[in-house]
């Protein structure tokens, strides 16, 4: 039997609060609000249950940590759920019944950053079909592997080591049409290696557009505030504290000669990288531009960890993880800079030299064309924004063009929450509205009762709920649940 993790070590491990001093020495060249100006009650506002009644109909059990689930095109009939210790799950939406269609599990780091049982945000966390899947067969995943030789875009200090590398690759299934084909395991594709420089804030989001391209989430790399020099954690068995490094004078959110902190968009199929094993897409906005890495789209975000875009509207819509305070909802643009580490939701964010970070209303020092968050909330109300879909299915005929969310845990005590967007279709051609956040009222439960972990979307609009019982990489409580009418 496994010891548990401490409760304060793994909350400080998510929510990423400094545990020993940080080096009041540590450089920085952005501007921060007097600390005299912090707020200790950012949002006043309570999160309140909503109108909309749900039911949650249980489709699978069985599962340990399952972040995400989406169709291939030409499949409708099967729910592809990614198990974050290495199973691509091909899940049945009538029966339940699952089978593995793709095992990723050896090419991963060891899991549990305190031992076995214990939390991590690394894994097996993304997974996107091609467009042309159907006649192509091919399928991209995004995955945390051990350092395996040099990485294609790195902000690791000489003689320091990252902590692991984010990948993505290409994989092909033989027989696209026939169920029974599964991926060919010897088909694998490496498109690109990244350094990372601590173990959290992966991000690992993958989605093709409507516009055929794939779309890719990458985190700030880790730590918390996205600076060097910081002590953030410390605990069995890693021997001592973890001190971060790799994100330079500015932090990585901000620098666009650097991957990590953005949303990229490439071609797979191309070969303008530098790499020469994806392309760059002509139409990115930031091609050709001193200063700025062709591949991103948009950028200054923290942990995006979950994506999805609207498939009636096209629109992109992202749930970034927060530092200490607040956790937002960003609609994202091309081009767009969303503010970290300048600002922390819609609240100007200043670093505290031995003590945590902190958000203010005031810093007259930041840039103008930073863009906020269309909806936000502190922690009082939860840890981690979890980022879903706009609902398209046809159930709930109230929930139609609601964005769906959700939060990991209000207490680390398998307390997720579900949410969504009180206003519908946020995105009106170029006009963007923000909205207020409800919470679900769901059928005979007066909460989730899970660590919500995820959520699906099947070809028919429907959302799925992706949980398990205690928010680490372990164990057979994951479960995929189908958010239904109540009648």
């Amino acid at each position: 039997m496994t010891r548990p993790m401490p409760t304060v070590l793994l909350l400080a491990a998510f929510l990423l609060v400094p545990l020993p001093a940080r080096s009041a020495s540590t450089p920085t060249a952005l501007p921060t609000p007097p600390v005299s100006k912090a707020l200790t009650n950012p949002i006043r506002p309570v999160i309140r249950r909503g109108t909309i009644r749900i039911n949650l109909e249980t489709l699978a059990t069985g599962l340990t940590a399952p972040v995400w689930g989406i169709t291939a095109p030409g499949a409708p009939g099967r729910l592809f759920v990614v198990d974050q210790p290495g199973t691509l799950w091909a899940v049945d939406v009538v029966t339940g019944a699952k089978s593995v269609f793709l095992d990723v599990s050896l090419r991963l780091v060891t899991l549990g950053i305190f031992g076995p049982g214990s939390f991590d945000e690394r894994g097996f966390l993304g997974v996107a079909f091609a467009p042309d899947y159907q006649t192509s067969g091919l399928l991209y995943t995004y995955t945390s592997e051990p350092v395996n030789g040099a990485a294609d875009f790195s902000t690791i200090p000489p003689a320091e080591t990252a902590d692991h590398q984010s990948v993505v690759a290409e994989w092909h299934v033989p027989n696209p049409s026939d169920s029974a084909s599964v991926v060919d395991p010897g088909s694998r594709r490496e498109l690109v290696r990244i350094d990372k420089p601590q173990f959290n804030h992966n991000a690992g989001a993958l989605t093709f557009g409507p516009d055929g391209r794939l779309y890719i989430s990458l985190g700030d790399g880790g730590g918390a505030d996205d600076s060097d020099g910081e002590t953030f954690i410390s605990g069995e068995p890693l021997g001592g504290p973890i001190v971060t490094s790799g994100h330079g004078l500015n932090g990585n959110g901000q620098n666009t000669g650097v991957v990590l902190g953005k949303i990229l968009r490439i071609d797979p199929l191309g070969s303008n990288s530098a790499n020469g094993k994806y392309g760059i897409p002509a139409d990115n906005p930031f091609v050709g531009q001193a200063g700025f890495l062709g591949e991103i789209f948009a950028y200054g975000l923290r942990n995006p960890f979950r994506f999805s875009f609207d498939t009636l509207t096209g629109a992109i819509y992202a749930g970034d993880v927060g530092q200490n305070e607040i956790e937002e909802v960003d609609v994202i643009t091309s081009g767009g800079n969303y503010g970290w580490r300048y600002k922390e939701g819609r609240f100007f964010f200043g670093s505290n030299g031995a003590l945590a970070g902190y958000v203010s209303k005031v810093n007259p020092g930041v840039p103008a064309g930073l863009i906020d968050p269309v909806a936000e909330y502190d922690h009082s109300e939860g840890l981690a924004v979890i980022g879903g879909f706009v609902y398209r299915g046809t159930r709930i005929p109230r929930l139609v063009g609601h964005y769906v969310l959700g939060d990991f845990a209000r207490t680390f005590a398998a307390d997720g929450r579900l949410f969504y967007l009180r206003g519908r279709e946020l995105v009106q051609g170029t006009r963007i509205r923000g909205s207020s956040i409800a919470e679900f009222r769901i059928l005979n439960q007066t909460a989730l009762n899970l660590a919500l972990l995820g959520f699906g979307q099947d070809a028919s609009g429907e959302v799925y709920v992706l949980g398990n019982g205690g928010g680490v990489p372990f164990g057979t409580t994951g479960v995929i649940l189908r958010i239904a009418p109540q009648s």
